[in-house]
């Protein structure tokens, strides 16, 4: 083998491992290596805009699970919702569920609001208490709208 192919072969070789090191690191990085291992819970919202599966479910801002499915009710004209919160997590069955934005650029996310009820939700069990996603751009046609009204 020729000095020339001999390198072309190292550098494919060492750009290969970079490659696999990005991805590793990548995986890690977004937390899609983390095991999926938590109970189930459901809950249905009257709007879930910027939610879809994958979105984190937060509570005091801690990352406790993920939404894993999203799906149109057609008799209620509500979106159901299925997502999982980590086992050591207990969560009050008073709990209220919020859909939360990280602000006026950040996307959504789905927030649990604790209770205090001294019974805990257990797998597969709906959330009753919720609040879907407030529109910004229907907040700020309303201010427009009635900014002349109280002259």
């Amino acid at each position: 083998m020729s000095t020339q192919n001999l390198t072309e072969v190292l550098v494919g070789g060492a750009v290969l491992a970079g490659a696999i090191a990005f991805a590793v690191y990548a995986t890690q990085a977004t937390g899609l290596s983390q095991s999926s291992a938590g109970y189930d819970l459901g809950a249905s919202f009257r709007s879930l805009e910027g939610v879809s599966v994958g979105t984190d479910v937060r509570l005091a801002g801690v990352k406790i699970g993920t939404v894993t499915d999203v799906a149109l009710n057609p008799e209620s004209y509500r979106a159901d919702t299925r997502f999982t919160v980590a086992n050591e997590i207990l969560i009050p069955d008073d709990s209220a569920v919020v859909i939360s934005s990280e602000g006026l650029l950040g996307g959504n996310f789905v927030e649990i609001m604790p209770g205090g009820s001294p019974f805990n939700l257990e797998a597969g069990d709906q959330i009753e208490d919720t609040q879907g996603a407030v529109s910004l751009i229907s907040l700020l046609v309303k201010f427009v709208a009635g900014s002349g009204e109280s002259e």
